[in-house]
């Protein structure tokens, strides 16, 4: 039973870093926390992940230039940074929970605009 709430702010600006916080309670039966995004009109895109117990990470090839995922396991908590942001990196983001093979928890998503 785990549940997950992103945090963080809403408005970033062109060329600074987007940093999102995900917090979870729970973790019976997951073994990766992760991060997805969502563009307007377009499709679900997954940005990343890092495993619960070694902290091994691993990132989509078209963002691991920018993409760092870390997590503090004494707070239960894990973050996204993406760097040099522009405004295609506008989105609804979530955080996510996966067993061994796909996500089996969601955060709800946060909205995330990038403009000056």
């Amino acid at each position: 039973q785990v549940q997950l709430q992103e945090s963080g702010p809403g408005l970033v600006k062109p060329s600074q870093t987007l940093s999102l916080t995900c917090t979870v309670s729970g973790g019976s039966n997951v073994h990766y926390w992760g991060w997805f995004r969502q563009p307007p009109g377009k499709g679900l895109e997954w940005m990343g992940a890092i495993t619960t117990r070694g902290g091994s990470r691993y990132y989509s090839p078209t963002l691991e230039s920018r993409t760092s995922i870390s997590r503090d396991t004494s707070k239960n908590q894990f973050t996204l940074q993406l760097s040099s942001v522009t405004p295609e990196d506008t989105a609804v983001y979530y955080c996510a929970a996966f067993d061994w093979s796909r996500p089996i928890y969601w955060g709800q998503g946060t909205q995330v605009t990038v403009s000056s």
